[in-house]
């Protein structure tokens, strides 16, 4: 298995009404995302410490949350808020 990033929870359903700007935007944040936690966790599913914390981060037109989790070589969008800005 590899790094990838996926929705999770309802952050798949809130994605299928959002603008498609907006999403990009969120797409390409999380895409750095798992860049940065490949080469942090190099040996991710051999992993034994605890998970990051998750975070914010805002894009053009809104944010999203997004939670790492290393032995599954995962970055989590667990929620995305389209503001319209």
């Amino acid at each position: 298995m590899s790094w990838a990033w996926e929705y999770a929870f309802g952050a798949e359903e809130a994605a299928r009404t959002a603008p498609p700007v907006f999403l990009t935007a969120v797409e390409h944040k999380a895409a750095e995302l798992v860049r940065a936690a490949e080469a942090q966790y190099l040996h991710g599913r051999a992993y034994g410490g605890d998970d990051p914390k998750g975070g914010d981060i805002t894009v053009p037109g809104g944010m999203f949350t997004y939670q790492i989790v290393v032995r599954y070589e995962r970055v989590y969008v667990v929620q995305i808020t389209y503001l319209g800005f």
